[in-house]
């Protein structure tokens, strides 16, 4: 009896278990929730210059270290929080990068405050409902978009930091605003059947997604 073929992917995820498991569970999936997005911009600052596979074989070590991501918490890191951060070698220890993550957990409580939640904030720049490309090859999808453009200038002018037109743009991925999951991928159509969840959707039930 003939093995059924396993599904069509991307081409990006290697064979490492934590590339696949994260590939076909969380890349692309629509997040709304403040804690998560967050992890994902101190995840992504941290990748700067580094492979996906690095961050994520460290991922466990900075939920423990950051608290679980609680912004709250993390906005009242001093000196010797930093210390600490940059003796763990279960982390990316880059002073930098550690102190933007300090510094993005107080621009988040700041942006709250205006906003209400982070998510609604971030989501403004995809108009609260993702994008779904329509990419046939890895070399299709782009770095940076004008979308990741405006939400860079506007993390930066509110006090962000290693929010790189780059790096948002792996954001958007990583947390749904963009589906670039590749056409032929088995996910694609798994992800773009969850935007319902988005904010415009709860919004106008009636919306068919586009």
């Amino acid at each position: 009896m003939m093995k059924p073929k396993p599904p069509r992917s991307c081409d990006w995820p290697t064979s490492h278990p934590l590339m696949i498991e994260y590939h076909d569970t969380e890349w692309g999936v629509p997040l709304h929730d403040d804690q998560k997005l967050f992890e994902f911009l101190v995840l992504d600052a941290a990748q700067a210059g580094l492979s996906w596979l690095t961050v994520l074989k460290k991922r466990d070590n900075y939920q423990r270290a950051f608290y679980g991501f609680n912004p709250e918490r993390i906005a009242r890191f001093g000196e010797k929080d930093i210390a600490r951060l940059i003796a763990n070698d279960g982390i990316i220890r880059n002073r930098l990068k550690i102190i933007s993550g300090i510094e993005n957990a107080k621009a988040l409580l700041v942006v709250r405050k205006e906003f209400g939640t982070f998510d609604d904030y971030i989501w403004q720049f995809v108009g609260y409902k993702p994008i779904n490309n329509k990419f046939r090859k890895l070399a299709d999808i782009p770095a940076t978009s004008a979308e990741s453009d405006s939400m860079s200038k506007d993390l930066k002018e509110r006090g962000f930091r290693f929010v790189g037109s780059t790096i948002c743009y792996a954001f958007m991925q990583a947390t749904g605003m963009v589906n670039d999951h590749l056409v032929r991928c088995f996910r694609y159509r798994e992800v773009q059947n969850l935007w319902p969840f988005s904010k415009v959707s709860r919004d106008d039930p009636e919306k068919e997604p586009g």
